[in-house]
């Protein structure tokens, strides 16, 4: 099956990373792989509750990296690889200026 990670960082502009293009990861690695960015990226939980689910983590990750993080092919397509196992989801939307990941 065809996985794709599409990633709207600002209004008009879609990034289509395919998940493919490198190694594939599996479910506990890619867990791992947006905890570890989480950190990394100084990213905070969305919830009052502190309660970080994947999903808000892949959104959070994607706001945080910005362009520039984005423009390295290699990082986007780990990024990618993360969101479509660990969300276990063959096409992942993150649209970072509506705050909103959809399947």
């Amino acid at each position: 099956m065809q996985s794709e990670v599409f990633v709207t960082l600002t209004p008009g502009q879609e990034l289509r990373l395919d998940p493919q293009a490198g190694a594939p990861m599996e479910h506990e690695q890619a867990r791992r792989w947006l905890d570890d960015e989480f950190l990394r990226l100084e990213c905070e939980p969305l919830r009052a509750s502190g309660k970080v689910l994947l999903a808000d983590k892949v959104l959070t990750i994607a706001q945080a990296a910005g362009e520039r993080q984005f423009a390295d092919a290699a990082w986007g397509q780990q990024f990618a690889a993360a969101a479509v196992a660990a969300l276990s989801r063959p096409v992942v939307r993150v649209d970072v200026p509506a705050m909103a990941v959809s399947f």
